[in-house]
């Protein structure tokens, strides 16, 4: 269903894209921001389904600056080689880049963006940072509760496991807390990637409720 397409992020630098269609008249744009390990099979389909339902779906290669064209599966080593390149780079760079993926997804219409892990954490930042973005929906971010102090200038729900070894339900409620007008929702019972059904961590039946509810969202806000 998807191309592989080129982005020009505001400071100049090309970066690489995974852009997918609707069939028809589309409903609006959404950004779909990858894990750490890169804009991969599973990322890929999670575009193609937004696509499937009415979108214009880009999801920027956001390691391009590090490394072109990084992807990897989940095995101890691919978690540990994708935090190493997260670890080269810089939010700045990540939000440029998200920028120009908006600007590409707004061909559709309105944009919302969705991400997980590490995109989960950069949906919130666009949320409160970017121009062009309508709604948002971040998947286990955890990077969200140290960037709590920031406001999102969009309508934004978050989803997080309860057994996420990676975010303690303390972070969680410090969430809750200092962005109250943000919905926060802790499915029971499931860990850290429970949406990747190319992982161990996947659970079919909480990945399918924050599906619908991303979906309903969208199609409220966009």
């Amino acid at each position: 269903m998807g191309e592989h397409i080129e982005l020009t992020a505001r400071d100049g630098v090309k970066i690489g894209a995974y852009l997918a269609r609707p069939t028809g008249a589309p409903k609006g744009g959404i950004v779909v921001i990858q894990e750490i390990f890169g804009v991969n099979h599973h990322i890929r389909a999670t575009a193609d389904l937004y696509a499937s339902h009415g979108y214009v779906a880009v999801a920027p290669a956001i390691y391009d600056r590090v490394q072109k064209n990084y992807e990897t599966g989940y095995e101890q080593a691919d978690v540990q080689a994708g935090a190493a390149l997260r670890g080269k780079c810089k939010n700045e760079d990540f939000m440029a880049d998200i920028a120009a993926a908006i600007a590409k997804a707004s061909e559709g219409g309105k944009v919302g963006v969705v991400g997980y892990c590490l995109g989960g954490t950069l949906t919130f930042l666009s949320a409160c940072n970017l121009s062009g973005l309508s709604a948002a929906v971040g998947y286990y971010g955890g990077g969200i509760a140290a960037a709590c102090d920031q406001k999102p200038k969009v309508p934004t729900i978050l989803f997080f496991g309860e057994t996420d070894h990676s975010i303690p339900m303390s972070d969680v409620e410090k969430i809750k807390a200092a962005r109250p007008e943000v919905a926060s929702h802790v499915f029971m019972g499931v860990g850290h990637g429970f949406n990747c059904d190319e992982r161990g961590a996947y659970n079919k039946e909480a990945a399918d409720a924050a599906r619908k509810q991303a979906l309903d969202f969208f199609a409220k806000h966009l």
